[in-house]
This record gives C-alpha cells, structure tokens and sequence, in this order.
C-alpha cells in the first residue's frame, strides 16, 4: 500500500483532552519527539525548538518524500517548528521568554550537554515552580553512567532484550524497531500527564527523568523477574516462549502463523479442533508445566497437524475455535489489514501535492480515534507565528533576528 492510497485523515482535532497545554520540545531523533507527538495527540500546543540545522532526524533517510525523511515524518505531526540559535544572549534571551509561556519542556541532551548549555531541569524550573521538565536520557541523571552518550542499540543491549531476542544458535539480535525510543517516549509522555495531574493539586511542577535504558529493562521484566526469584536465566529461543509450552511460530502449507496455547481450555479447544480430544484431556499434559517437560515432542505433532492446511484456512479455523493465532506480517501486509483500516490506524496528510503518511495514536477515547491538525513542519515554519502570538514581537523584531541568525 503506498500512502497515496491511505484516506485522508480527519483534520478536526477530535482529542483536547490536553488543550490549553504548551510545550516547549527541545528534542531531536525519536524518543522525545515521539513522547512530544503523543501529547500533541492528546492536544497540547507543541512548539518544537531546534537549532539552525534542524532535528537530526530530517536527514535520516533515504527514503524522503517532498525533502523530508520519513523516520521525522512519523513521530512530528501536529506541532510548529520555531528555528532558534539559543547558544548567544539574543536567542537565550527569545528561549527564556518562550519558556516563561510553557508548561512542560521535554529535552535529550545528555546531563553534561544540559549543564554546558544552562540547561538542567533546576536551571530551566528557577522561578518557575509550576513548570514541568521532562528529560529523556541514556541513563538518567544520576547513577555513574549518567554522563554517557546512549542510542536505541545501545540501551537494547543493556537491557537484556537483545540477549533474548532470535533463534537459540543465532547472535544476539536487535528489536526490529527502535523499541527503547519508543518505550522512553511513551514513559515520558505518561510521566509528563501525571505530573500534570498532580500540578492541578498541589501548584507544583515536576522533573521527569526517563533513561532509555530502563525503560527497556522494564520491558524486559517478565524475564527478568523469573531469574530474580528462580536464579534461572532465560535464554533466547527464537519464535517460542520458554515459559508457555506453546507458544510459538508454526509453519502450516504455505505460510507460517504464530499459535498460544496459553490456557488450560485453549489447549483442550486447540486438540478439539484438530480432531484429536484425547491429547486435550490427556491427564499426563493436564497443566503448563507438565507440557514443558514434553514441549519438543508436543510441537512435532502440531507441525504434523499444521501442514496440511494454508494459513488462511487454518486462521479462519482456529479463530472460530476461540484459539488465539496470527499471521506473521511483513511491514507491507501490516498496512493492509483490513482491521487496522476499521480503526483508522493509518492516514495521509496532504503537504504541499504529497501525501505524508502516518500511523495513528492507537487510542480510540469514546469511539473515536485521534485526528490532526497540521503536517509535520518544515524547519522554521511557525518561528515568526509564535512569536508573534506568544511573545507578541513584530515582523521588524523578527527580521532583526533573522539578520543576526538567532531564528
């Protein structure tokens, strides 16, 4: 599917749950931006500071489409793209102004970067007691690795995942996303709406402080927990789970599906189906664990089974059976499911004759999905709109500016 062909999406913004909420986002690459399009989402008034070059994630391509790289594209929608160079006393003095207008700032400067440049989440909230500062690190802001550089592979491979992800006589792989900018953003994303919630109360504001890193160690905690209690350690297993006896790829006639025989009464309902009621009621294979102890020859039968039939009809089999099973998607496949489409998971916004594609919120609120209400910016599109409207400066202020190369 190309997005061309992907309806376009409802520009109302049918969420304002956050509206009246201004953020100021500082951040570049994916996880700030991600937890920053979140809260857009939710309509906050998200202003995206960045210095003259831009974030770096507009160079992260090919592929582009009308000079943007998609990986941008898809975590910046919904908010206005301010250039400015707070590095001199002229644009510090344009950040603190903007600042003293905002309710959350969301930054990933390292802790050393943010200390050279008068950033720290005490600096940023002087005076200013209701404000919130949300920082996305590596490691966080204290801990002896506070200081160190950290990306998405690194924080995998902190964490464990990598050492559990892919077949059992295959390296150590990483997710096949940026599963840790992703999972940082969408913690700060809910830390910030906490604090939020907390500031109705009490006045206050907050410093949020998300590692990367443990953001993905917690993803990895019930494998984690496991070894903890147990002193067993998890290894990699591939399609299957180590803890559930069937769970796990399968290959039938023609192509493979994933199968969770995660219960008690699936397992019976799965040996009903294929016509085989006294493997289900076996009382040698009554529970998990004894299925464990018998997993390799358990999953010989079922492939036996399996491959007599194309996935289609096995889904549509297993499904009516109310035995969990899926398909294994390519990223193609995914855009074209029928069901996503019902939910309005995918959408283009139409810029300038493109059509910009998008993946949805994936939150409906009363029946309904999320809507839009602008593209992702171009660099330096809303600079002289918002200072206009929040700082009340003239376009001869903001031609002065300009000159200097402060926006």
């Amino acid at each position: 599917m190309h997005a061309n062909e992907l309806p376009i999406g409802h520009s109302e913004p049918t969420f304002s749950i956050l509206e009246g909420v201004r953020v100021l986002d500082l951040t570049t690459s994916i996880a700030g931006p991600y937890a920053t399009m979140l809260l857009s989402d939710f309509g906050a008034d998200v202003i995206k500071i960045e210095r003259p070059t831009g974030d770096d994630a507009r160079y992260w391509g090919p592929p582009f489409i009308d000079g943007e790289s998609l990986w941008f594209l898809s975590v910046n929608r919904n908010k206005r793209s301010v250039k400015l160079d707070f590095t001199n006393a002229s644009g510090r003095a344009v950040f603190e102004a903007l600042l003293d207008k905002a309710d959350v700032v969301v930054t990933n400067q390292t802790k050393d970067v943010q200390a050279k440049l008068g950033m720290t989440p005490a600096e940023l909230r002087s005076g200013r007691e209701r404000l919130i500062v949300a920082s996305i690190t590596g490691f966080g802001l204290s801990g002896r690795n506070s200081s160190k550089p950290c990306y998405d592979l690194i924080a995998e491979g902190y964490s464990g995942i990598m050492d559990l992800t892919g077949p059992s006589d295959a390296a150590p792989q990483k997710v096949g996303a940026p599963a840790a900018d992703m999972l940082a953003g969408g913690d700060a994303a809910m830390a910030v709406l906490a604090a939020l919630y907390r500031r109705q109360h009490t006045g206050q504001g907050a410093t949020v402080d998300i590692a990367l890193t443990e953001s993905m160690v917690r993803f990895t905690s019930p494998r984690i927990v496991p070894y903890l209690g147990s002193g067993e350690v998890s290894r990699r297993t591939g399609g299957r789970d180590s803890v559930i006896a069937i769970y796990q790829t399968f290959d039938t006639a023609d192509e493979p599906l994933t199968l969770s025989l995660g219960t008690d009464r699936i397992w019976q309902r799965f040996w009903d189906l294929v016509q085989r009621p006294e493997i289900g009621i076996d009382p040698a294979l009554a529970n998990n664990a004894q299925r464990r102890e018998r997993r390799e020859e358990i999953v010989s039968v079922i492939q036996e089974i399996l491959v007599t039939k194309p996935r289609a009809q096995w889904l549509d089999m297993l499904a009516e059976a109310g035995v969990p099973a899926g398909p294994i998607y390519r990223v193609d496949e995914v855009t074209e499911d029928d069901h996503f489409h019902d939910r309005n998971l995918f959408f283009q916004i139409p810029r300038n004759g493109y059509a910009l594609p998008q993946v949805g919120l994936g939150i409906q609120l009363d029946g309904k999905a999320a809507g839009y209400r602008n593209a992702p910016p171009r660099l330096g599109e809303h600079t002289q709109q918002v200072l206009a409207d929040l700082l009340g400066y003239s376009p001869a202020q903001c031609e002065i500016l300009r000159n200097d190369n402060v926006i």
